[in-house]
């Protein structure tokens, strides 16, 4: 199986994350408050450590001979970016706490992720 998707993938998710970790730092310090800044922070701090974990995913697809757990890890990581950070991104920018709903759901795709890449790694 062929990693570079997904390796493809870590570099522009983890791209995003610096931009993102970036633009709590400077560009909202001020603007919102400081619970505002921390789901901020959180979101993108997690965001870059699950970003990274797409290029274990890109070369855990390379050997392993389970595809499937692969690609479904990649997917549920990639979920987990969307939900987790994204709700906490979200909830920063728009002061809605109820999003703050959500959240669970992109770390539990993260969990799924982890533990597929995990059972990927079987020989």
């Amino acid at each position: 199986m062929n990693g570079a998707p997904w390796a493809m993938a870590g570099a522009i998710a983890t791209a995003l994350a610096v931009g993102f970790g970036a633009f709590g730092a400077h560009g909202l310090k001020g603007r919102v408050g400081p619970d505002a800044l921390a789901w901020w922070h959180t979101g993108a701090q997690y965001h870059l450590h699950h970003a990274l974990g797409l290029f274990a995913v890109a070369w855990i697809s390379t050997w392993s001979p389970h595809p499937r757990l692969v690609t479904t890890a990649g997917v549920a990581l990639v979920a987990g970016l969307l939900l987790f950070s994204g709700s906490l991104y979200a909830m920063a920018l728009t002061g809605m706490r109820g999003l703050g709903a959500i959240t669970p759901l992109g770390g539990t795709a993260w969990i799924v992720g982890w533990i597929c890449l995990a059972l990927a790694c079987r020989r």
